[in-house]
């Protein structure tokens, strides 16, 4: 049995006994995601759209991520339906970022490991660079939103009665607790998979200037903010969507009874 065998063992065991049926269906979503995105690249590899299969890809991890995440349906919609406006938002500012930005490819600091191969594939490896953008930020969106989500309805079941006001005011507290805590995941994440990067700058004497214009932190740099500006928009967002379908559930509620008693 190999390393990672055992450890995702040790991973389904651990989700299964935490959450239940809840954990095996959160284990299958993994499953299932990370075979969306190994598709992904042999599609590409093929010589597919990257941003086709970018949309794609961003709208079926979504789905299984936020659909198989919870068993409420109220809960999913909502938050699959906040997820799909930031992804869209995200493909914009990916786009405008990296036509200013150009930091796709391969750097100096890659030419070992890409010595005697050949890097002319026939892909584009900017659309490559905002299909990694792209995808790097779903996952913090469809939790960021499934959070906030989840938290207005479960107040909205204690007490119907509630302001919409009041509502609101309760998906920004949950969403700014929820952002802290995501941001500074993805902050750690980007450190931690520079910290190599960071030690080689150290050793070879680099200037400030040159690690800031260094293409691999650049691209990562950009990939973290977008990520960032992604989950903030994913808090309001998420709010407004979730008090648009509380209150037509309300409304019908109303119609219902008033057809009921006109009967």
């Amino acid at each position: 049995m190999s390393t990672i065998t055992a450890l995702a063992l040790i991973l389904l065991l651990l989700m299964i006994a935490v959450g239940g049926k809840q954990g095996w269906s959160s284990f299958v979503s993994l499953m299932l995601n990370f075979c969306y995105f190994f598709l992904g690249l042999v599609l590409v590899a093929w010589h597919f759209s990257p941003l086709v299969i970018t949309v794609i890809l961003g709208i079926l991890i979504l789905a299984t991520t936020i659909f198989m995440g919870t068993d409420d349906l109220q809960v999913s919609v909502s938050a699959f339906e906040a997820s799909i406006i930031v992804m869209i938002i995200v493909i914009i500012m990916t786009l405008v970022a990296e036509h200013f930005v150009q930091a796709t490819g391969f750097s100096n600091e890659n030419s070992s490991e890409l010595e005697g191969m050949s890097i002319l594939i026939g892909i584009s490896y900017v659309q490559i660079g905002m299909m990694t953008m792209i995808l790097s930020c779903s996952g913090s969106i469809a939790e960021a939103s499934i959070a906030i989500v989840s938290g207005i309805v479960e107040t909205f079941r204690h007490d119907k009665h509630i302001f919409s006001r009041q509502l609101m005011l309760s998906g920004m507290q949950i969403g700014k607790h929820i952002m802290g805590t995501t941001l500074n995941t993805l902050l750690f994440g980007f450190l931690g998979n520079l910290l190599a990067l960071f030690i080689w700058f150290a050793g070879l004497n680099y200037s400030f200037g040159t690690i800031m214009n260094n293409k691999i932190l650049v691209t990562e740099l950009v990939t973290v903010l977008i990520s960032f500006i992604g989950v903030i928009l994913t808090v309001p967002l998420s709010t407004e969507l979730i008090l648009w379908n509380q209150r037509k559930i309300v409304d019908n509620e109303h119609k219902t009874n008033y057809d009921t008693n006109d009967k």
